[in-house]
């Protein structure tokens, strides 16, 4: 060759460089992006997250170590696409430890973030009995000691700027949904509600952090359902909710589905009298009053057939069609994993779950991580599940260890796979790039 380096160093040098421009990049970028502090002083004090808000990239994520890892062994194609990917901003979980821990840690990273004038996405999961018990089984011991773990997490960010998805699943999946009738009184329900609105409280008592509620996912509770969690848990003291977290449905259809559930909020709380204290009359992705509901073809909504949502967008037209939309819950978006959307298993193969959700082969990432959006009620685009780590280790049902998708005992829930990572990254939607 020309330059008298051959072709493996050549992408060896190229991807390092890449990989250090990614460790630069929070800095470098933050140099050249508009301060949050030069936003207008009402805007700044009321709004964490604004159309030009960045979000902070970790120089030494999983993806950045698995990318060294390629290259070391001659992997260049998936060195580059982890590099890329490495380039990304990525929540950081928060998961377990004492109050000392998560302050320590918490502030640790807020810190860094503040160095770069980047705002910190952070997922607190440490809700007391937190997914049922199942692949991400565990939380705090007890209320207590979730509370006193709430106080020091918001202890940590201070007066910092910071975003916090709260507890995934904790709403859509509460006691009283658990298999093996675990919530009998309806105790355990009642005092996870008490939590997520003393977590609210709380994270909200710091001038500078955006809470979201999460709220689950287009396919699972329906509007009215998730709506009166939400607001039971405290979503008017909060920035709104999350949607899709760890996830894979489309972003137009999660999208929509968000926007419903902010109205049916407006609804019960805000709407025609006669509505208030009835988000259960709210229409949704599996029933809308609107529709003919006649049996007749497309006469019904079917959640998963979204040419059947304009009845359940009509019903909403017609009963919060006079709602402005500055009096509406915003949301944000996990975009991680699905650029391909949804998995969709072959006809027959399972006869029973087929946990769809859990490792589903052959999807991608989606959307790039952005708080411009230009989706309204959208605050942004957000890259919440760490992208390669697994969902748990799925058996679709069949009886045994082995999950029948890979041919493996797939990794336990919130371990690195790096085949998951190349797969996500080789099938983003769109393709990967690194962020100009």
């Amino acid at each position: 060759m020309r330059s008298g380096i051959r072709p493996v160093r050549r992408m060896a040098l190229i991807a390092s460089a890449a990989l250090m421009a990614c460790a630069a990049a929070p800095a470098a970028q933050a140099q050249g992006a508009p301060s949050e502090q030069a936003q207008p002083a009402e805007q700044a004090q009321h709004k964490v997250i604004t159309p030009t808000t960045r979000f902070y990239v970790d120089p030494h994520s999983k993806a950045a170590e698995q990318a060294v890892t390629d290259l070391r062994k001659g992997d260049r194609a998936n060195a580059l696409n982890m590099a890329k990917l490495a380039a990304q901003p990525q929540a950081e979980w928060f998961t377990e430890g004492t109050p000392a821990e998560v302050r320590r840690e918490v502030r640790k990273l807020v810190q860094v973030a503040a160095v770069t004038r980047r705002v910190p996405v952070l997922v607190a999961y440490n809700i007391p009995g937190r997914d049922c018990s199942l692949y991400s089984g565990g939380g705090a011991a007890s209320s207590a000691a979730y509370r006193q773990w709430i106080d020091a997490f918001a202890d940590g960010i201070g007066n910092r700027k910071a975003a916090v998805v709260l507890e995934p699943d904790g709403l859509a999946a509460l006691p009283k949904d658990c298999a093996g009738d675990i919530d009998p009184t309806g105790e355990l329900t009642a005092h996870r509600m008490a939590d997520l609105a003393y977590a609210v409280r709380t994270l909200k008592s710091e001038p500078n952090t955006a809470v979201y509620l999460d709220a689950g996912n287009s396919q699972w509770k329906s509007v009215g359902d998730i709506t009166q969690r939400l607001l039971d848990a405290g979503l008017e003291q909060s920035d709104g909710f999350a949607l899709n977290v760890s996830n894979y449905q489309p972003t137009d259809q999660t999208s929509r589905y968000g926007t419903w559930i902010a109205k049916c909020a407006w609804y019960a709380t805000k709407g025609p009298e006669s509505g208030r204290g009835h988000a259960d009359w709210c229409a949704s992705q599996y029933y809308s009053p609107a529709a003919p509901n006649d049996g007749a073809p497309g006469n019904s909504v079917s959640p998963t057939d979204p040419s059947t949502w304009h009845w359940t967008d009509a019903w909403f037209d017609q009963n919060t069609g006079g709602g402005s939309t500055d009096e509406l819950a915003r949301f944000v978006v996990d975009t991680s994993r699905n650029g391909l959307g949804a998995w969709t298993p072959p006809p027959g193969k399972y006869t029973g779950d087929p946990e769809t959700w859990c490792n589903p082969p052959g999807r991608g990432m989606g959307p790039r991580p952005t708080a411009s959006t230009k989706v309204p009620l959208v605050d942004a685009y957000l890259y919440v599940k760490t992208i390669g780590e697994s969902d748990g280790s799925c058996t679709r049902n069949t009886g045994g260890t082995i999950d029948p998708e890979y041919g493996i005992v797939d990794p336990a829930a919130g371990v690195w796979w790096p085949d998951q990572a190349h797969t996500l990254a080789r099938n983003a939607v769109p393709g990967l790039q690194f962020p100009r």
